[in-house]
């Protein structure tokens, strides 16, 4: 099981020192890799950008979102943004991608909701074309066609989403699945899918299979962990009390998580903070690692 950390980029309280210090910290502890959430209409720190700076202050641990909904960029503009993140940083970039089921995310970028699943299947063949540096844009000149970006290594891509498009999709594009929130039982439908669509696909190798836990790892801080939790989902309504009962915060229950996910066969694990203090980094390294 590789376990990564999140950083705190949506959590109040961070600041961009604690955001460089959080992926310092984590690299030093020797977590695999730092990740990100994200939502558009929200006060965050954008995940690419925030990964970007992270990648300057790090050397070594992996850098992944998770997830970034595609089709609320432009094609090109995706492609660059995570060329440059992925190149610059030593190709330590994975995308975590999806399309996500909140409206507000699209009407905040200017993008249509009705049709993201369409884009979202459009851009992951233009994204890895454009990686390779291929021709993917028209030019200034008729019949002129331009990269939009300096070739490179295709960025390794986890899927999101718990549908049939996101098992077909994982099996033509991905390096394997993200399951985001919802845990080990809301995963595990999902896993025998993938590994399913996988082999019928003639796919080399196991999928990635990325499992998400929130934590808070100092019981001191239970209430101000309960209460970003909800605020931060409450446009999920009920689901939100289910996503803040699923929050690990003792010892037992943050191995334990790890334990429950590698036994529905996931191989990866991000550990994501729901309150924004530096020493929760060594308190969960302690724990799991």
């Amino acid at each position: 099981m590789r376990i990564g950390i999140a950083i705190p980029n949506t959590t109040p309280g961070t600041n961009g020192p604690l955001v460089l210090d959080w992926a310092k910290r984590a690299e030093e502890r020797g977590f695999a890799f730092v990740s990100t959430i994200g939502r558009v209409p929200y006060p965050s720190y954008d995940s690419l950008t925030a990964l970007a700076a992270v990648g300057g202050a790090t050397s070594r641990i992996g850098l992944l979102t998770n997830a970034v909904l595609a089709p609320t960029y432009p094609d090109a503009v995706l492609a660059k943004i995570t060329a440059t993140v992925a190149q610059l940083s030593g190709d330590r970039l994975t995308l975590g991608l999806g399309v996500g089921s909140r409206e507000s995310d699209y009407r905040a970028s200017d993008r249509d909701f009705s049709d993201r699943g369409a884009v979202f299947d459009r851009q992951l063949e233009y994204l890895h074309r454009a990686w390779q540096g291929e021709a993917v844009e028209e030019g200034d000149f008729p019949d002129e066609r331009r990269a939009v970006a300096p070739p490179g290594k295709p960025v390794p891509v986890l899927i999101g989403g718990h549908g049939k498009r996101a098992v077909r999709r994982t099996a033509r594009w991905g390096a394997g699945w993200t399951g985001a929130g919802g845990g080990p039982r809301r995963a595990e439908p999902m896993v025998g899918e993938i590994l399913d669509a996988w082999r019928r696909a003639g796919r080399e190798g196991e999928p990635r299979l990325l499992g998400l836990a929130y934590f808070c790892a100092d019981a001191t801080y239970t209430d101000e962990s309960d209460s970003y939790v909800r605020q931060y989902y409450a446009y999920a309504g009920d689901h939100a009390d289910t996503i803040a009962e699923g929050v690990v915060r003792t010892p037992e229950r943050i191995r334990g998580i790890v334990e429950e996910f590698a036994a529905i066969g996931m191989n990866e694990l991000t550990f994501t903070p729901t309150v924004a203090r530096l020493d929760e980094v060594d308190r969960l390294a302690d724990l799991v690692l």
